[in-house]
């Protein structure tokens, strides 16, 4: 069996007795791992982990085979704890993970809110429209659209930024499909690093954040590694990219009244979350909550000051000599529209996620996942096949796991696997949510073959991301 199958296998099979729990709160818990309840449970959530593998084909959405997995899981370990007497250990596990579960859902839901209304505001639309207008060359696009992946997915949903450049990248090259299918693979590798070394850029850095195992600062060790991590492929794809220039297209779109205080109010609203977590030290989510308010008002105000306009026709806007002195209709701003257009698949998928999991780390399969992981294999050897696991298994259940496991590991050790977790979903094309929607998006311009046929310049990357991340932060190790 290759490490790598091990690595798979070790979150959900029990290879060795548990002798002791690492967290206080289950000294007295019982090891279910070999007892019928504990295959029961392996047996759900791999079931529903099949389902959401196959969410393509079968259109059936993720949150809903992980969420009946979850309640199947806790049921299953409260019938034990019952005939044992101890129902209180279930409980208080199981509430330990709601209250963990809540705290990120408002951290989430106050920033995917304020990415909601940017995108409302037409902000990621006149960047679009910018890079349309300006007839760059085929490979200054590619290096343009990159840079500006990596740099906005630190702050915004890798998907959505994406899909962002993938449209601009479709409106100037959709006659060259071998343009189109090597700039997706540099958005998504652009995206996947730029999300790893700020706790705004994923879920998976947020959780290392929430759980307190680096600080928020400590996080930008990992932006030298991150820009290694993209550049190295993007080197290597440039040669293949057409020196060619397509024309430029008049695209004009200006964004909406309020945009630039909007982008304001959430730069205050990061700010708020960090001095709440390192200087008052309560919980980020407050801080955000508070920046939720900030656009409230603001949208009071956008409210209370909204004029009807009627919308600029197209030949007008194209005709204008200075697109700034044409005004577009607007609607009205309403913050709770906002709010309704989250996330709530992948939301709802991540509480069953934090429960399954959390519920096979109670049962004790976790446990000896560490002690073969970090135990045997040592922490390194351990995170570099974690990222490399992530092409194939979503990485938020496997950061999400990697927590629950809470191996005794350094600093830099956190570091690492907050990255190789980040990027490793680069080398295939379903390894991260930003490729599957793009091969969507192209319509089998940029595919998984494609995609597969540049893995060994991303995986040099992959590789030369880590060795940089231990030059420079050796003393974090």
């Amino acid at each position: 069996m290759t490490p790598k199958l091990k690595v798979l296998l070790a979150f959900f099979l029990a290879v060795s007795p548990l002798t002791v729990l690492a967290a206080p709160e289950k000294a007295q818990a019982l090891d279910l791992s070999r007892h019928l309840i504990g295959y029961l449970s392996i047996a759900a959530f791999v079931t529903a982990y099949i389902f959401v593998v196959l969410e393509e084909i079968t259109e059936l959405k993720k949150s809903k085979p992980m969420m009946l997995a979850a309640a199947i899981i806790w049921a299953a370990i409260a019938v034990v704890y019952n005939q044992q007497g101890q129902p209180e250990l279930a409980a208080d596990a199981v509430q330990k993970l709601v209250e963990d579960y809540g705290e990120l859902l408002l951290f989430l839901i106050v920033s995917i809110t304020y990415v909601n209304a940017l995108e409302e505001r037409q902000v990621f639309e006149a960047v679009r429209a910018w890079l349309v207008r300006k007839g760059l060359g085929y490979r200054s696009l590619f290096w343009i659209t990159g840079i500006l992946a990596f740099l906005i997915s630190s702050i915004s949903n890798n998907m959505t930024t994406a899909m962002l450049m993938t449209a601009v990248v479709m409106a100037v090259g959709k006659d060259n499909p071998r343009f189109v299918a090597l700039s997706c693979i540099n958005t998504v590798v652009a995206v996947n690093a730029g999300g790893a070394f700020c706790p705004f850029g994923d879920i998976t850095t947020l959780m290392v954040w929430q759980q307190h195992k680096v600080t928020f600062r400590g996080f930008f060790a990992l932006f030298i590694p991150a820009v290694v991590n993209f550049l190295v492929p993007a080197a290597i794809m440039h040669f293949a990219i057409p020196k060619a220039r397509p024309a430029a297209i008049k695209d004009f779109t200006r964004m909406k009244r309020g945009a630039n205080r909007i982008m304001a109010l959430f730069l205050l609203t990061i700010a708020t979350a960090v001095v709440f977590s390192n200087i008052l030290h309560l919980p980020a989510a407050i801080g955000m909550m508070a920046g939720l308010t900030y656009i409230q008002f603001f949208g009071y105000y956008l409210r209370k000051t909204h004029r009807e306009e009627p919308e600029v026709p197209t030949e007008l806007m194209e005709r204008a000599e200075d697109e700034k002195k044409v005004r577009p209709g607007e609607e009205r701003f309403d913050i709770f529209q906002k709010l309704a257009q989250l996330e709530w698949d992948t939301l709802l998928f991540f509480y069953g996620v934090v429960l399954c999991v959390g519920g096979l780390d109670f049962l004790g399969y976790l446990g000896h996942a560490s002690n073969f992981l970090y135990g045997e294999l040592g922490p390194t050897t351990a995170n570099i096949l974690v990222g490399i696991a992530s092409a194939f298994v979503d990485n938020i259940p496997v950061m999400f796991a990697i927590l629950s496991m809470n191996p005794d590991i350094s600093t830099g050790q956190w570091l690492l696997v907050t990255l190789t977790a980040g990027v490793g979903g680069s080398l295939l094309s379903v390894g991260s949510a930003a490729g599957v929607a793009l091969m969507g998006q192209t319509r089998g311009i940029y595919t998984f073959m494609s995609h597969l046929k540049w893995m060994p310049a991303i995986a040099l990357g992959y590789a030369a991301s880590i060795a940089v991340h231990f030059w420079l932060n050796a003393e974090l190790f």
